[in-house]
């Protein structure tokens, strides 16, 4: 039987990518994002183990609709990839925009809290896997980046959950890349990693042998 793979964020970059290579690999993908058009049409070229879910994983009753859906239209979720995120406005600590922040904080922390608990109850079911988008901005200090503190949150949090999910035989990985050349992005960072590689890594998470837990993958650009 198909395992079934649910993203958040999934409409471009990172997400898309990584539902590709999951579909290429065997794995029906549920696709969350708020761009209907894009889903679409990205469902339309995966084919039949596609399904598009426009929703906004900031609120919660969304997510927990997603997650049903997935189930009941591929009998079971096996792995959620919580990868919906955005970056902030300029202006370090001291010339920051508070509203901006708080956006930035709901879809960077309660978007991606939102996503664990509501697939958690059907990756128990399945001894499944939860995979978190960290960032190398989680794994540094940047002067005064509210940004790179949301993801050290997701990097905490990953091994906190890791602990909790081992209980009951499940995995937790954060995939953390540097810079990507992604839409995230207002230029194009051609000499950076691709979304491609950011892919290959939860691939390779989700792929590992059931006594593997692959904790943290933390990828750099060789440039």
């Amino acid at each position: 039987m198909s395992k079934t793979l649910l993203i958040t964020g999934a409409s471009s970059g990172i997400g898309a990518e990584t539902a590709r290579q999951a579909a290429k690999a065997g794995w029906n993908v549920a696709l969350m994002a708020r761009s209907a058009d894009k889903l679409e049409a990205l469902a339309e070229e995966i084919g039949d183990r596609a399904l598009a879910l426009r929703g906004d994983v900031t609120d919660y009753d969304e997510v927990e609709r997603a997650v049903t859906k997935t189930v009941e239209t591929f009998g079971g979720l096996n792995a959620a990839f919580a990868n919906a995120g955005r970056g902030g406005k300029p202006g370090g600590a001291e010339k920051g925009d508070v509203d901006d922040w708080k956006g930035m904080i709901d879809l960077n922390v309660m978007g991606l809290l939102n996503t664990v608990r509501a697939a958690l109850p059907e990756l128990h079911k399945t001894t499944g896997h939860m995979i978190l988008t960290g960032s190398a901005a989680g794994r540094v200090h940047l002067s005064g980046s509210v940004y790179g503190a949301t993801k050290w949150f997701v990097h905490g949090f990953a091994g906190n959950l890791a602990e909790e999910m081992k209980e009951w035989g499940g995995r937790c990985t954060v995939v953390a890349p540097g810079m990507v050349d992604t839409p995230f992005f207002d230029e194009a960072k051609p000499d950076k990693l691709k979304p491609e590689d950011v892919a290959a890594a939860v691939m390779h998470a989700l792929e590992a042998d059931p006594r593997c837990a692959v904790r943290e993958v933390f990828l750099m650009p060789t440039g």
